[in-house]
């Protein structure tokens, strides 16, 4: 069969020794889709596709925005367009993540999403509802990015 061959390739992990240098890694490691990588100068340049399932989580995260603050236009689901809205919202953006999860870990995609969500209401809020823009908030929000960033560079 040639898709299970396929995927079984797929998942194989693969490591490239490199020359070290000034700005050389000392291997490549590829788990997954492959990187086109060349040679030049002091060590490999490496181009990565992007990886859809990180860009369907975030289209998702922005999706947890739009429903979380529709869910204030709603006034308890008594208002219908915005009660459409946010209902569709919340079903796309929760299949979206649950696609995204197809490969990557759980708790990584769904500490990214709802931090996405979060900060992206928080913001949102802040422009939009004149809530509060305090310093402690504004720290709190660039915390969270952080964490959203370290989850994204440490997932393999």
């Amino acid at each position: 069969m040639p898709n299970s061959r396929f995927k079984q390739t797929i998942d194989k992990k693969v490591e490239i020794p490199f020359l070290s240098g000034k700005n050389a890694f000392s291997h490549l490691s590829v788990v997954g889709r492959p990187a086109n990588a060349s040679l030049t100068g002091d060590g490999p340049i490496i181009i990565l596709e992007p990886d859809l399932s990180w860009i369907v989580l975030f289209v998702a995260g922005l999706l947890e925005v739009v429903w979380a603050i529709g869910l204030k236009y709603t006034h308890g689901f008594t208002r219908l367009t915005p009660s459409i809205i946010t209902i569709v919202a919340m079903i796309v953006s929760i299949a979206m993540l649950s696609w995204a999860m197809r490969t990557l870990p759980v708790g990584t995609a769904y500490a990214v999403w709802t931090g996405i969500g979060a900060v992206g209401a928080a913001i949102t809020g802040i422009l939009l509802l004149g809530e509060s823009a305090s310093p402690a908030r504004l720290l709190s929000l660039c915390l969270i990015v952080a964490g959203i960033i370290g989850l994204k560079l440490s997932t393999h």
